[in-house]
């Protein structure tokens, strides 16, 4: 019986085979496993070939010529089709190899975190139109001046919500995301970013894509998009990215984006950013950064720079927004002491817990320049945890409450010494205002209301807890608020103006009192316009989403002076009504320490 060519080209390989493999064994280290284990199956015997006839003598064997075409009949049947090509794959089908449907993630619902991580429900914004909150997203000049309802807004962005009516789930993630970028919120609108399939993303997600790596010093994280950004827009910050993919997944032509924007753009800053990164990235030779004649720190040279390494001025960093300040904290590329400024502000906005700031003074005591400045106050801080006399806890932290010259590193000393407050006992210290302040600061309602029985009818300290105290049992009368006087002589009316606007807010005021205080008072919470009615209407729909971005439409000012009492009043109320009554409490409170 003669044998195929293919079969004698198998032998042939077999035989060849077995010419080498002893010589492999002598190169193949001696096994450390216990007998039985990694041991290879040995393959059956071969099937000896058939013996030919008396009188017959076997075929012989025929080798494959080189060049020659190899008969493959008996592989693949004699029907001429079976040996066409296939044809190409559908590409849904292969998408759900690569991502089956159950792994998909709905656009009807995005978010990083539910009710029970800390998030607000699915409906938070039930029954606002899309397009609507889109424009007041948009609207809003980030940061607010209050922390807590920047830590509010926070959470009501990043909760896992539904998609309103009207628009793109995507396109409203990107919004979100782009929206918590501008609070200073980097490393939570990355993630709002990274909870969309990118086989879903829209231009305006791309956009918010670039923002937040920008944002966060990771600019390869935008590889998986670059190709599709590319088909819309030549922008040089998706031609420089595009290199640096390209650069990363080993791709030909991986220079020619960047060897085109020098020769559009000459050798600026920003194309010398993206010549360095590119070049780290392909392990070729330095770029020199000369920051001389630059004079504004724009998204593109922050984001190029922290990813790269490359150091930037302190003095660019007031050419910008806070929010830069804010970036710059959550930033693990620095080191712990350069972002100890940066986390101050950090904290006073809400980006930054109290917990989160101690850490990294504790990280400093640990790792940097015991000489430094910043080294003196993580041991100051030490002291004001763990000194067992309790008159030297209160000296330090009276000297770390007072170094500070502006007013948000003052606020942020008071967050930074939250829990050592937390842990004196109450008594009737000279400091215990301040002691009530900063454990409000941080949120720590429950050992600030230990402190009751120190404070005094009227003082400082009494009406904070009036306003965190978050019991209904407790009414306050004209008088009561009448006799109020915290603060300078200067701040005391509108401090004033601003404990009633909270405590009728709260619903802590009879009906008939409140409007005899607001003539007392002159604050006209009568007064009605376009924004009084949306933040209304929205808390009657119970929509706490809708009525935290209306909140922080009416605080579109620097600081605290520039709130209005009756504004401050519709949003306490609103608040309340729709159970963000803790966020309201403590929100009334800063009002007084910042003022």
């Amino acid at each position: 019986m003669p044998t195929s060519r293919n079969k004698a080209a198998l032998i042939a390989l077999a035989l060849a085979g077995a010419a080498v493999l002893p010589a492999l064994a002598q190169e193949r280290p001696e096994s450390i496993l216990p007998p039985g284990f990694n041991e290879q199956t040995p393959p059956p015997a071969a099937t000896p070939a058939p013996t030919p006839a008396p009188g017959q003598q076997a075929a012989p064997v025929r080798r494959p010529v080189e060049g020659e075409p190899v008969d493959l009949s008996g592989v693949l049947g004699n029907n001429v089709a079976d040996a066409l090509p296939l044809p190409p794959p559908d590409p849904a089908l292969l998408a759900q190899y690569e991502l089956p449907a159950y792994a998909r993630r709905s656009l009807d619902r995005v978010g990083l975190v539910g009710p029970g991580e800390g998030g607000m429900a699915a409906n938070a914004f039930a029954g606002a139109n899309g397009r609507y909150l889109e424009s007041l997203m948009a609207q809003l000049d980030a940061p607010v001046p209050s922390r807590w309802l920047s830590i509010a807004l926070r959470r009501a962005l990043a909760s896992r919500i539904e998609t309103p009516a009207g628009v793109n789930g995507a396109d409203f993630a990107a919004e979100r995301a782009w929206l918590l970028v501008r609070m200073g919120e980097s490393v939570v609108a990355r993630a709002l970013v990274e909870a969309v399939d990118t086989d879903n993303y829209t231009p305006k997600m791309r956009d918010a894509a670039l923002q937040a790596a920008l944002a966060t010093g990771d600019p390869a994280m935008l590889c998986p998009i670059t190709a599709d950004a590319l088909k819309i827009s030549r922008e040089g910050a998706w031609v420089a990215i595009d290199s640096l993919c390209k650069v990363l997944s080993g791709q030909p032509g991986a220079s020619s984006g960047i060897a085109a924007l020098r020769r559009s753009r000459g050798r600026d800053v920003d194309v010398l950013l993206a010549d360095k990164l590119v070049g780290m990235a392909g392990k070729r030779g330095a770029v020199t950064i000369e920051w001389a004649g630059v004079s504004q720190l724009s998204a593109w040279r922050y984001g190029l720079a922290v990813a790269t390494g490359e150091k930037i001025p302190d003095e660019l960093f007031a050419t910008v927004s806070p929010r830069v300040q804010f970036w710059r904290a959550q930033a693990p590329m620095w080191t712990p002491r350069e972002r100890a400024g940066s986390a101050d502000f950090a904290a006073a906005q809400g980006v930054l817990s109290s917990a989160a700031l101690v850490d990294l003074y504790g990280e400093i005591e640990a790792t940097e320049d015991l000489a430094s400045a910043e080294s003196a106050i993580a041991r100051d801080l030490r002291t004001a945890y763990v000194d067992a006399d309790r008159a030297r806890r209160l000296a330090v932290m009276t000297q770390l409450w007072d170094e500070p010259t502006g007013a948000r590193a003052r606020y942020a000393r008071l967050i930074l010494t939250a829990r050592a407050a937390a842990e004196l006992p109450p008594a009737r210290d000279d400091a215990r205002e301040r002691l009530i302040a900063s454990m409000l600061s941080a949120g720590l309602a429950s050992p600030a209301l230990a402190w009751w029985s120190t404070v005094d009818r009227g003082s400082e300290g009494w009406a904070m807890l009036a306003l965190a105290d978050e019991s209904m049992d407790r009414r306050y009368s004209r008088a009561d608020v009448r006799s109020y006087r915290g603060g300078t002589a200067g701040a005391l009316a509108h401090k004033r103006q601003m404990f009633f606007a909270a405590l009728a807010g709260l619903g802590r005021i009879d009906e008939g009192t409140v409007q005899t205080l607001a003539g007392d008072l002159s604050v006209d919470l009568g007064r009605v316009d376009a924004w009084t009615r949306a933040i209304d209407r929205a808390a009657m729909a119970n929509q706490p989403g809708t009525v935290l971005l209306l909140a922080a439409l009416g605080m579109q000012t620097p600081n605290w002076h520039g709130v209005a009492p009756e504004y401050f009043y519709h949003i306490i109320a609103a608040m309340h009504r729709t159970g963000l009554d803790g966020e309201a409490r403590m929100m009334a409170a800063e009002a007084l320490t910042r003022l």
